[in-house]
């Protein structure tokens, strides 16, 4: 791509963000507004705002990326995403609004009445903030690479630098414009060129995308291995070489490889002729690990993994729980969810089409180690010429719209829970320090851990998710006799064994086996442990109920309108 392009896309997107974030600073002035935009947003202008956040890095580039390298299998990612929504829909939404809450750990106090829960909770926010935070800035890094060669550590800190900046600025009132604008043009950028695309497609002779056979090059294509990578051949095969190919190195020689396993060392060039087959990355080794081998060895368990991560994590993400704060009322949120199905839903019909036409026209990317750089490469790949680049600009400014508006989400919900809960003063000054805080260890984070594609960073976030807040706020807002000590259980052996989990994953303690698959999908195993330690710890000490239990579940589950009556009625009943 002309870097005379992408980068002034990507650079009117920055713009656009500091300025509507400025406008925000106009309007902002209570702490409700900097917090909760003073729960005065409606049904559309909060859905397109939290499918603005949502519709992350993993979504613009990494579900396009899994489905290249991996095949439709991965389409349950944006199955389990949306479908996300509609458990929300179901059972939190209305009465997650109705608690008065600001943040999750206000609701937890709120049901628990306790502030030892509230801690624990605050813990875990900002620990899934920043696991969700890291593939944000590493995916802005990997694009500012590709599109202007720029080191990838500037990516990251540039993503990092404007959300402080927004956040700060205008606090959540700010957010919101910011991250509605987001998502209409993460759609766009998507969509105008899918159509071109399509076209390209169409007038190329329709060539199909077989994804059980191996992929070949359309032309003559060179491929930097970025990390070792073992590939395996069908048949014998003759590259051009600069590095190191089976321990022996080469200078731009010609080198006939037989059929079988060949090992590229990191940093190697290999020049494949054109009509060649794409070799295929073996299970575990670093183009396609920490997940990559968990899914050829056990699929089906893999898959179940996902599916439980997505369809329960959803509703305990720290940055979508608080915009539901913003909403007037239960009835409102209920609506907005429903506008945010359709959102999402419509948007995720795209990246598989990028992932499908990716593994006709990029496959190389299969070795690369950057498959999901497909999305940004296409445009260039298929059309060319200035209507590629002007393509390719538009979806590089999608890419860091993607980055930007997740990033603020999270840096919203992160330092919300600092201030209240880490910082002396709940004041705005003091959240604007929590905003500095909120992307300080994120930003470090992207800048030590790689080799972790976007999309499986992101579905880690995603299980520890679930295992925590979705049994904490499915039983706190349906089971009456949940305690303290058995949400404190729960938290603690659902949530930190899934923490355990993904760290002992990334880290690549366990590297094969059923115990690695384990690990690389808690979901499966980690989630029931939550609820079940959060059932069994509450019904081992019926004591500890919580003595204005029965006023609180009414508040949330009764109409705002019948609240103020009832609430009065059960907490007489609660002293009796």
């Amino acid at each position: 791509m002309h870097q005379s392009y992408a980068i002034p896309a990507v650079a009117a997107v920055v713009l656009a963000t500091v300025l509507i974030g400025g406008f925000g600073l106009r309007i902002s002035r209570t702490t409700s507004d900097f917090y909760v935009a003073s729960r005065t947003v409606g049904p559309s202008l909060n859905a397109a705002a939290i499918s603005g956040e949502y519709l992350s890095a993993a979504s613009f580039l990494g579900i396009a990326g899994l489905l290249l390298l991996h095949g439709p299998d991965m389409l349950w990612y944006p199955v389990g995403y949306t479908a996300g929504y509609l458990v929300l829909l179901l059972f939190v939404a209305a009465p997650l609004r109705r608690s008065g809450a600001y943040t999750l750990p206000d609701f937890a106090e709120g049901r628990l009445e306790s502030r030892q829960v509230r801690r624990l909770v605050s813990v875990f926010v900002v620990g899934a903030g920043w696991l969700y935070l890291v593939p944000q800035l590493q995916g802005a890094g990997l694009t500012l690479e590709i599109l202007t060669g720029a080191p990838r550590w500037l990516g990251g800190t540039l993503v990092a630098t404007v959300v402080v900046l927004a956040v700060a600025a205008g606090g959540m009132r700010s957010i919101t414009f910011v991250q509605a604008f987001q998502y209409w043009l993460k759609l766009t950028a998507l969509l105008v060129p899918a159509l071109f695309l399509v076209l390209a497609w169409q007038g190329d002779g329709r060539p199909q995308a077989e994804f059980d056979e191996p992929a070949h090059l359309r032309a003559q294509q060179s491929v930097r291995v970025a990390e070792r990578v073992d590939i395996r051949l069908n048949a014998p095969l003759t590259v051009t070489v600069d590095g190191t190919v089976d321990g022996r190195a080469y200078d731009h020689a010609r080198v006939n490889l037989d059929d079988g396993t060949h090992r590229i060392d990191g940093g190697t060039h290999l020049t494949f002729p054109e009509g060649s087959q794409v070799p295929g990355a073996e299970p575990g080794s670093s183009a396609s690990r920490p997940l990559a081998s968990s899914r050829a060895d056990h699929p089906l368990y893999a898959t179940y993994g996902l599916i439980v991560a997505t369809f329960l994590g959803t509703m305990g993400l720290p940055h979508v729980v608080v915009r539901f704060y913003t909403s007037p009322n239960g009835r409102t949120a209920r609506r907005t969810t429903v506008v945010v199905l359709a959102l999402i839903g419509a948007f995720y019909l795209l990246p598989p089409l990028y992932g499908a036409l990716g593994r006709l026209y990029a496959p190389e990317l299969t070795l690369t180690g950057h498959a999901d750089a497909a999305v940004l490469l296409l445009p260039e790949r298929v059309i060319g010429g200035l209507g590629g680049d002007l393509l390719g600009a538009l979806v590089a400014g999608g890419a860091f719209a993607a980055f930007l508006s997740t990033a603020s989400g999270l840096t919203m919900a992160v330092a919300g829970v600092l201030s209240q809960d880490v910082l002396p003063s709940r004041g705005v000054r003091h959240f604007r320090l929590a905003t500095v805080l909120a992307t300080l260890v994120p930003l470090a984070g992207a800048l030590l851990v790689t080799g972790v594609p976007v999309a499986d960073a992101v579905g880690m976030a995603f299980a520890v998710s679930a295992s925590s807040f979705c049994p904490l706020l499915v039983l706190g807002i349906w089971w009456r006799r949940l305690t303290p000590p058995g949400a404190v259980a729960g938290l603690l052996l659902g949530g930190g064994s899934a923490t355990v989990a993904v760290g002992l994953t990334v880290g690549g303690v366990v590297g094969s086996g059923w115990p690695h698959t384990l690990l690389a999908w808690p979901a499966v195993w980690s989630v029931p442990v939550g609820f079940l330690a959060m059932v069994l710890g509450s019904l081992a000490t019926p004591g500890s109920v919580p003595p204005h239990t029965s006023a609180t579940m009414t508040r949330l589950h009764l109409p705002e309108s019948l609240t103020v009556r009832q609430t009065a009625a059960a907490a007489e009943g609660d002293h009796k």
